[in-house]
């Protein structure tokens, strides 16, 4: 694992431990506080109850206990008149009985009423502010923190993106350098056996071959730098895949098409397009084992235009669509299983379009769909 990865997991641990450790701590708090606060209004219950009832109470202190409390909200409901007398409570310059009404009810919901026997009262009360946002505290508190995981996540995400996108751009260039030694000397070397008088077809083959390099070349070339699109028609696109695939695959694969009857206009750039769809024809002849059919259905749906490629192969097993493009995963004994994940780059980085396995049944074949913007 990445050094960088590693720390970044272990703030995420870190992080979580905090986490679960203050609500912990905050939950205790809260509590202790709550409990405090009970005592703090049982003992305010009995100044009153001892105010109202026993005429030898120390009047100075039941009146300091009474007026300490300016934090707790406080409602005294005397059973036979009905009356509610509040206390630290806003309230309304209109409607007060029945905002208070309200609020009795609410207060008896959070905690049981205090019974002041020989008033023949109940004592309702609320939460002190304090204990309020003590209580909301650790839910703050693990949004800040979730939100740092999140931020973590994402720059790990950004980092590995990247890594890859340097090892792909890094590949990509040194393979189409390396290329380019070999194709100089085969240019050289047609040069030279033109001179001899080599037998014409031999040498027509061969630059043939050595046309073909050169693409492979300019292909790699423009993995991971800013591609030049241009407006094309994909119909156009697609049958020039296909003229090119039809000479080089077994010939007991056919081809069909679906095409509108105007022209579909798509920003591509064509040569890495081509390289999509010869990928795709490939690994779907390799399903149907050099024999089946291969189709090509081009629509349209507002600004998007899909390409379906299909083939009448074995099938990709539903739980293998997102795991196919992956680097590294092949059902080849041969290949680095680095096809369909140049596929999905080519699409996405190049073409800021989608590609994905539109359907597959097992034993019937398999549908990858390419979306792009329409032009």
């Amino acid at each position: 694992m990445h050094p960088r990865q590693s720390l970044t997991y272990l703030f995420i641990i870190l992080a979580i431990v905090v986490a679960l450790l203050s609500l912990w701590l905050s939950n205790r708090l809260v509590k202790e506080l709550a409990d405090e606060e009970r005592r703090k209004i049982e003992i305010w219950a009995m100044a009153t109850e001892s105010m109202a009832m026993d005429e030898d109470v120390d009047m100075s202190l039941v009146l300091r206990i009474l007026k300490n409390n300016t934090t707790i909200p406080l409602l005294l409901y005397d059973k036979s008149s009905g009356r509610l007398t509040p206390r630290n409570i806003k309230f309304p310059e209109e409607g007060v009985e029945a905002y208070l009404q309200v609020k009795m009810e609410e207060f008896g919901r959070k905690h049981d009423p205090i019974a002041l026997h020989e008033m023949n009262q109940l004592l309702y009360y609320d939460d002190s502010h304090t204990l309020k946002m003590l209580q909301l505290y650790p839910y703050l508190q693990l949004l800040v923190i979730a939100l740092f995981i999140g931020l973590a996540f994402f720059a790990l995400n950004r980092s590995q993106r990247a890594e890859h996108n340097r090892v792909w751009v890094g590949l990509s260039k040194e393979t189409a350098h390396q290329l380019g030694t070999p194709i100089s000397s085969l240019m050289a070397w047609m040069e030279y056996m033109k001179l001899k008088e080599v037998d014409q077809q031999l040498l027509t083959e061969v630059n043939k071959d050595i046309a073909r390099l050169q693409m492979i070349a300019e292909r790699f070339s423009k993995i991971g730098s800013a591609s030049a699109l241009a407006p094309v028609d994909l119909r156009e696109a697609v049958m020039h895949s296909q003229e090119y695939l039809e000479k080089r695959i077994s010939k007991k694969v056919v081809f069909h098409t679906r095409f509108p009857e105007h022209r579909v206009e798509v920003d591509l750039n064509e040569p890495l397009f081509g390289w999509v769809i010869e990928n795709l024809v490939k690994n779907g002849v390799d399903a149907m084992q050099g024999q089946g059919i291969i189709t090509f259905d081009i629509s349209q749906k507002g600004d998007r235009v899909y390409l379906d490629i299909s083939d009448t192969g074995k099938g990709i097993p539903k739980s293998k669509f997102k795991a196919i493009f992956s680097p590294g995963y092949t059902t080849k004994e041969r290949g680095w299983g680095l096809g369909l994940t140049l596929v999905k780059r080519i699409v996405e980085e190049n073409h800021k379009g989608e590609i994905f396995v539109r359907r597959s049944d097992p034993g019937k074949g398999a549908t990858f769909r390419i979306l792009l913007k329409k032009n």
